[in-house]
């Protein structure tokens, strides 16, 4: 058996630090600076007005105008020459924190240094007011001084997230939300501009402005899109020959399909692979650890945490970004589309959970759904092993894994436990629950064959894998307790469980068999809970350790 260890690894954000600032004036005889940094470049307009190019883009600027530019960006700013323009040009950068890290931690990507694209704010004066300070006291006569400047910087990068935050929020306007949902939902129908701006009540010509303001795309771009990717998902699953595909998704034939599709991705529907897909992203961390265990590193993860699992025989990777799963559903798709996302992997459950439409995040990439609560963790390791090819990989580990409940099964049964029955009971602040199937009722009944009471035997026997838990009151403890009982307390938002307290003073708790025969056995949630391959592995691990009297 492997070494009973936590798969839990932090994730930390790194230190920004400024590279350089200067101060930049135009004139007549130099209208013009040209922009090529290594780092990311914050530009703050102090006074004038001009232009700010990069690529096919360009910007209107007046003073409070503020501009995030990635590294390595290739841009100029063209002042006016009744009105020169006077810019601040302040180059910042992210670096690791200098105490050490614990073991398999990882540093995340700066949010502001390795952003991709342009963040364009069009008045914040005070974010001006402050980079013209640091400009002003760059060469800090005294300590005080000093640590004023670096006050003043992480008030800039604090201004810079919460502006950037409120730039999503902003964008949602309803009347276009609207129209634009209908169209994620309606791909496969005949669509027109003119019917769309008629949802949203505008004119045809600013509804297609408004539209690639929100979504970076124009209305029939954007539609081409979501029907490519739904055409992609088709073809990962195998749902049909490429005619029946191209119907499917909106496109009359699939020589239609065929030239869009190739337009878009560069290959044809036919030569199309999931085992050539690099950057993925998941919607929450187990199924994270399935995508690190078949050996590919996901390069977003959205969650509520910044906590991952990690396969412990791979290095901590430092490309992974993580996502808040909390955030508007327009923040996600712009973080996936700033980092050119080919596969999201995900639930149906979790997106509606965290307000994530489908059609929305399609319209990022093409989604692979893994249903959470309709199959079990092996079932979730072979779908996502299918949609990259990796399919052999996931047989291979899952032989190995079958081999490794073999031998702790016949340990745990060397141990006389065969005989009695075991409850996993979970307290949490709001509820009790009971066990079944999944988390450590998987490790517990289905790998080491212990049995369960015999109410929880009869829905296993039922629903299998998908028997997640029951809740009980308290006054059905008898009902469900068998003759050991493991216990895993939750504790509140403040770390409280005085919760659990009630339940082990009462007389429902101190009759039971178990506890008067000292038959209980407290498990640490963040050991025992988490639902993924990896998890499981450690948790049989731990398993034959408290049996043989190891733990």
């Amino acid at each position: 058996m492997k070494n009973v260890v936590s798969e839990w690894a932090e994730s930390h954000f790194p230190l920004y630090t400024i590279g350089s600032i200067h101060s930049l004036y135009s004139t007549s005889n130099q209208p013009m600076h040209k922009i090529h940094e290594s780092l990311a470049v914050i530009l703050a307009i102090a006074g004038g007005k001009g232009t700010f190019r990069i690529n096919d883009q360009s910007y209107e600027l007046a003073e409070g105008s503020v501009i995030l530019l990635p590294a390595q960006s290739h841009a100029a700013l063209i002042g006016n020459l009744s009105q020169p323009l006077h810019t601040y040009m302040l180059s910042i950068s992210s670096q690791e924190q200098a105490s050490p890290l614990s073991s398999g931690a990882m540093v995340q990507r700066s949010e502001i240094a390795s952003r991709s694209s342009v963040l364009f704010f069009s008045h914040k004066p005070q974010i001006v007011a402050d980079v013209e300070e640091l400009y002003i006291h760059r060469l800090p006569a005294n300590e005080a001084r000093h640590v004023q400047n670096q006050i003043t910087f992480y008030q800039i990068m604090l201004r810079l997230l919460e502006q950037q935050d409120a730039k999503y929020a902003a964008s949602e306007q309803p009347y276009m939300e609207r129209s634009i949902t209908y169209l994620e939902n309606h791909y496969g129908e005949k669509i027109t501009r003119e019917q769309l701006a008629a949802m949203a009540g505008i004119s045809q010509s600013h509804y297609s402005i408004l539209f690639r303001q929100l979504t970076g795309f124009t209305p029939n771009g954007y539609l081409s899109r979501l029907r490519v990717h739904r055409a992609k998902e088709l073809l990962m699953s195998g749902s049909g020959t490429l005619r029946e595909i191209a119907q499917k998704v909106g496109y009359k034939d699939e020589f239609y399909l065929s030239r869009r599709f190739k337009q878009q991705t560069g290959v044809s529907p036919s030569d199309y692979s999931g085992g050539s897909l690099q950057r993925i992203a998941v919607l929450l961390a187990p199924y994270a650890s399935h995508l690190l265990l078949l050996g590919l590193v996901p390069s977003v993860i959205i969650s509520e945490s910044s906590e991952y699992l990690n396969t412990m025989d791979l290095p901590p990777t430092q490309s992974m970004m993580f996502i808040n799963a909390n955030g508007s559903a327009e923040q996600v798709r712009s973080v996936l589309l700033d980092h050119d996302i080919e596969l999201i992997i995900a639930a149906n459950e979790h997106m509606h959970q965290f307000g994530l439409p489908l059609g929305h995040l399609r319209g990022a990439a093409p989604i692979v759904e893994v249903p959470w609560m309709k199959m079990g963790w092996k079932d979730h390791l072979r779908l996502i092993a299918q949609a990259i090819q990796r399919s052999e990989r996931a047989e291979e580990w899952l032989a190995v894994f079958e081999k490794e409940e073999q031998a702790a099964r016949a340990i745990v049964q060397q141990s006389g436990v065969a005989n009695e029955t075991f409850t996993i009971l979970v307290i949490k602040p709001e509820e009790l629950l009971v066990y079944g199937a999944r988390n450590v009722g998987y490790v517990m009944y289905q790998s080491l064959g212990l049995q369960p009471p015999a109410k929880i035997g009869q829905e296993l026997e039922k629903l299998g894998d998908e028997f997640h838990s029951v809740p009980i009151e308290r006054s059905e403890l008898v009902d469900y307790a068998g003759s050991r009982i493991f216990v895993i307390v939750f504790p509140d938002t403040k770390g409280s469980t005085a919760h659990a307290e009630r339940i082990f003073l009462s007389s429902d708790w101190r009759e039971l068999p178990a506890v008067r025969q000292n038959h209980v056995k407290l498990l640490d949630k963040d050991e025992w809970v988490p639902y993924n391959p990896v998890s499981i592995q450690l948790q049989l691990g731990r398993a034959v350790a408290l049996f043989s009297g190891n733990q």
